[in-house]
């Protein structure tokens, strides 16, 4: 598995809700996932994109199934990290392609990125309390609950973080 870094122009169509152009811009085929529940996400990458593209390799990419070449959902960082040292990640999966590992995959590629970046000192991951799945997951991966936030796109998320390079790639 890879998450792949999607081209400007892709980003751009999605955020503009265009899977059709962001699949011509695209090296793999993105799902309806990319675009249904998902155009807010990349409004944003898309406008972060535009005033940092240096920014680039750190946000959202696509979960890439090497073995298959299907795109099966999201994952990266909200951004490279800030003055304190903390990234944010994200994943999504398609829900078509829920419950075979990808969700898991992609955190432990982004944990590892995390732990080789020498400026990563903590990785946060916001979870919504009724997100059972993606709680217990980092659960196993040394994240702690470190209190909650109200999110305009998401409403209440229960912040859990973890200090960068303090893990393997397995579960504890």
């Amino acid at each position: 598995m890879e998450i792949l870094q999607l081209p400007p122009a892709a980003i751009d169509a999605l955020a503009d809700g265009d899977l059709d152009t962001a699949n011509q811009h695209s090296r793999v085929a993105l799902t309806r996932h990319f675009s249904l529940d998902r155009q807010s996400l990349w409004k944003m990458r898309s406008a972060q994109l535009a005033a940092a593209p240096d920014d680039a390799g750190w946000i959202t990419g696509a979960i890439v199934d090497q073995v298959s070449g299907q795109a099966v959902g999201c994952a990266g960082f909200h951004g490279p990290p800030d003055p304190d040292g903390m990234v944010e990640l994200g994943y999504s999966v398609d829900p078509l392609f829920r419950r075979r590992g990808y969700a898991r995959a992609a955190l432990e590629l982004l944990l590892a990125r995390a732990a080789r970046e020498p400026d990563v000192r903590t990785v946060r991951a916001t979870i919504s309390p009724d997100n059972e799945a993606s709680r217990n997951l980092v659960l196993q991966y040394g994240f702690e609950e470190n209190g909650s936030q109200w999110d305009e796109e998401d409403g209440l998320e229960i912040i859990f973080e973890a200090a960068a390079g303090n893990r393997s790639a397995q579960p504890q």
